[in-house]
C-alpha cells in the first residue's frame, strides 16, 4: 500500500476524431525573457520522489519569417528538466537523457510523474539520467497566471471574472482569427523545433547519438517516428543529421513508434491506401490559410481552452482542501461551454443530459471528488482523457449510462473499456474520494453496477489522485495543451500527399535504433495490442495511467512504466 496516503500538501508554485469547430480560446501570456538565449528557472514540487530536481527550460527559437505574426512566446521552445540533485549539472555528462513528445491535447506538465518516478529510480541504481518533457511550440499561448496563484477563486475571478492578479489581467478568450500563424504549424516544424533543440542543448551530434532517447506518449510516438525518417540538412547523403542519428533509442507510451495514426489507434482513418496527388492537402492547407477550417482543435465540450482551463483549477481545490466541500460548480460563471461541459460530464442518462436535472451542482462533493469525476476512468466517458484514480465514496452510487451505456457495445478506443458510475443520491450526502490504494480495503462499499458487475477492483486503481492533481495545478507548463495544432493532425492524416510523404527521408530510420514499447492494458490498444513489438504491458492502465501511475503500486511493486524506462535507459547501446 501507499503509505504516503494522507500526507499533508503545501501549494508550490490525447487520439481523438478531428474537431472541426470554432471554439474560444486564451490570450497569450508575455514574453518576460527578454532577448536571453536561453533561460533555465527552478520549479519548487511536493511530489514524493526524493532527489529529483526539476526545472523549466526555454530557449530561443525564432519562428521563420512566412509563418507571420505571433506573440513573442512563440519564437521560444520550452521543456521541463528534470535530474537527479547529486547528478551532474550539465546534461552532456548524464548517463541518459530521455525527451518525451506528448500526446494530442496534451502538455509537457503531464509527464511530470512518469519523468520523476524514472529519474529516481535509475538514481537509487547509480546512474544519472535526465528527463525532458517537451512543450509543443503553439502552448506558448496559454497563461498560467491565475493558476500559478494557488487558489481556486482567484484563478476563477482572473479566468472568468477580469481579476487582476500580480498585476496582469488576463486577456481574454479570443477567437481562431489571431492564430493565423498556427496554420504552417504542422509536422515539418515540429520534428524541427525537436531536433534545433537538441541541437541546442547538446551541441556535439556524438552525444546526442549515444545519450538520447527519443519518445512519446500517444501521438508523441507518431511524432518521433516523423522524426526519426526526417533529414534536417536537405542532403540525404549526409546522415549525420538525421532523426534517427540523433537518437541512441526510441520509447513508446501507449503508442507505437510509426507514422501513422491507425497504427496508435484506429480511431482516426488510416489513408495509407488511398494516394493523395496533392489536391487534399492543398485544400486543407488552404482552409487553414484562409480561417475556413481552424487552427487549433476545439469542441464545445471539454475541449476547448476555456474548459481545460477547469482541469488545473480543480486540481487547485484536489491540492490544497482534497477533502473540503467543493464550492467550485456554483462559482464558476455560467456559459455554454461549461453548462456543455458539466452536462456531458455529471448526466447519467440521456434525459439527466437533456434537462440538466439533476446537474453537478445538486450534489454535495469534496474538491477531491469534483477532480476525480473530470478524470477517472470510471467517470469520465473520453479514453484518452482517462486515468485509475479510485472511485466515489462516502454515499450511493448508480450506474453512468451517458454518452454510452455501460455493457454495451460501445467503442472502446472513444469511450474506455471501464464502466461508469455516478453519485445517485442529490441533495443528500457529501460524495468523497476513494483513492487508488484505498479501492479493496475492508471498509470499501464495493459499488456494483446493475448488472452486478463491480464497477472497479485494486488490480485496476493505479494513480495517486493527489499526485495528479499536482501535475495539474503545480506545473508551470500545463497538463493539457489547450491550443493543439489542426495542421499536426492533418499532415499525419494526408500521409501519402508529396507534401508529407518527403519529410520521410530516412525510413529505415524507424528501426535503426532500440525499441522498448509501454502499452496500457486497458488503453487505446486494448484488446489489440501487436505482440511483435514486444511491449511491456501495465496490466490495468488507462492511456494517461502510464503517465501518472503512482511510484507504489497498491500490490506493493514498483511502477512498471518507470521501472522499464530505468532498465531500458541503463541498457548498453
Amino acid at each position: 500500500m501507499n503509505t504516503s496516503r494522507g500526507r499533508g500538501r503545501t501549494w508550490s508554485g490525447a487520439a481523438l476524431a478531428v474537431l472541426l469547430t470554432t471554439g474560444a480560446l486564451t490570450a497569450a501570456a508575455p514574453d518576460t525573457q527578454g532577448d536571453d538565449a536561453r533561460t533555465e528557472t527552478p520549479v519548487a514540487s511536493t511530489h514524493p520522489a526524493d532527489g529529483v530536481t526539476e526545472s523549466l527550460v526555454r530557449v530561443k527559437a525564432p519562428l521563420p519569417r512566412s509563418f507571420g505574426d505571433r506573440p513573442a512566446a512563440c519564437d521560444r521552445l520550452s521543456y521541463l528538466r528534470y535530474r537527479s540533485a547529486d547528478g551532474p549539472e550539465a546534461s552532456a555528462d548524464a548517463d541518459r537523457i530521455l525527451v518525451a513528445q506528448p500526446g494530442i491535447l496534451e502538455g509537457a506538465g503531464a509527464f511530470d510523474s512518469v519523468a520523476r518516478g524514472t529519474v529516481a529510480k535509475a538514481a537509487a541504481q547509480g546512474r544519472h539520467i535526465e528527463f525532458w518533457a517537451l512543450d509543443r511550440r503553439s502552448n506558448c499561448l496559454e497563461d498560467r497566471t491565475g493558476i500559478a496563484s494557488g487558489d481556486q477563486h482567484t484563478a476563477v475571478d482572473y479566468y472568468y471574472r477580469g481579476k487582476r492578479v500580480d498585476g496582469r489581467v488576463f486577456g481574454g478568450f479570443v477567437g481562431d482569427g489571431r492564430l493565423g500563424w498556427m496554420a504552417k504549424l504542422g509536422i515539418e516544424q515540429t520534428v524541427r523545433d525537436e531536433y534545433d533543440l537538441l541541437a541546442r542543448e547538446l551541441p556535439d551530434q556524438g552525444v546526442r547519438k549515444s545519450k538520447v532517447l527519443c519518445g512519446g506518449h500517444s501521438l508523441g510516438g507518431v511524432i518521433t517516428g516523423y522524426f526519426a525518417a526526417a533529414d534536417f540538412d536537405g542532403d540525404p547523403a549526409t546522415e549525420a543529421d538525421a532523426g534517427h542519428n540523433q537518437c541512441a533509442g526510441y520509447f513508446a507510451l501507449d503508442t507505437t513508434i510509426s507514422t501513422s495514426l491507425a497504427d496508435l489507434s484506429g480511431s482516426l482513418p488510416d489513408d495509407t491506401n488511398l494516394p493523395d496527388i496533392g489536391l487534399g492537402y492543398a485544400a486543407v492547407q488552404a482552409g487553414l490559410d484562409t480561417g475556413v477550417l481552424p487552427r487549433s482543435l476545439s469542441a464545445p465540450v471539454l475541449l476547448n481552452p476555456e474548459t481545460m482551463t477547469l482541469l488545473a483549477i480543480a486540481g487547485l481545490g484536489a491540492v490544497r482542501d482534497p477533502d473540503g466541500e467543493a464550492d467550485l460548480p456554483s462559482y464558476l460563471p455560467s456559459g455554454i461551454n461549461i453548462e456543455a461541459t458539466n452536462r456531458f460530464l455529471f448526466s447519467r442518462d440521456t434525459a439527466t443530459f437533456l434537462t440538466g436535472s439533476p446537474g453537478v451542482k445538486d450534489f454535495r462533493l469534496t474538491n477531491a471528488t469534483v477532480l476525480g469525476s473530470l478524470m477517472d476512468d470510471n467517470s469520465v466517458p473520453l479514453a484518452f482523457l482517462q486515468s485509475s484514480v479510485g472511485l466515489f465514496d462516502g454515499g450511493p452510487v448508480t450506474d453512468k449510462n451517458f454518452p454510452a451505456a455501460n455493457g454495451s457495445s460501445q467503442p472502446t478506443q472513444l469511450f474506455g473499456v471501464a464502466y461508469k458510475a455516478i453519485p445517485a443520491q442529490p441533495h443528500g450526502p457529501l460524495y468523497t474520494w476513494r483513492d487508488y490504494d484505498r479501492v479493496g480495503d475492508a471498509d470499501d462499499p464495493g459499488y456494483r453496477s446493475a448488472d452486478g458487475t463491480p464497477f472497479t477492483d485494486a488490480g485496476k486503481e493505479v494513480t495517486d489522485l493527489q499526485e495528479l492533481a499536482r501535475s495539474l495545478a503545480e506545473q508551470p507548463l500545463d497538463f493539457t495543451e489547450q491550443y493543439f495544432p489542426t495542421k499536426l493532425v492533418t499532415d499525419i492524416q494526408l500521409a501519402t500527399s508529396p507534401q508529407v510523404k518527403r519529410l520521410v527521408v530516412h525510413p529505415a530510420g524507424l528501426t535503426a535504433n532500440p525499441t522498448l514499447t509501454v502499452l496500457a492494458g486497458d488503453g487505446l490498444l486494448a484488446g489489440r495490442i501487436p505482440a511483435d513489438l514486444h511491449p511491456v504491458i501495465a496490466a490495468g492502465y488507462q492511456h494517461l495511467d502510464v503517465l501518472t501511475a503512482a511510484p507504489v503500486q497498491n500490490d506493493g511493486r514498483p511502477e512498471p512504466v518507470g521501472t522499464a524506462l530505468e532498465t531500458f535507459a541503463r541498457t548498453p547501446r
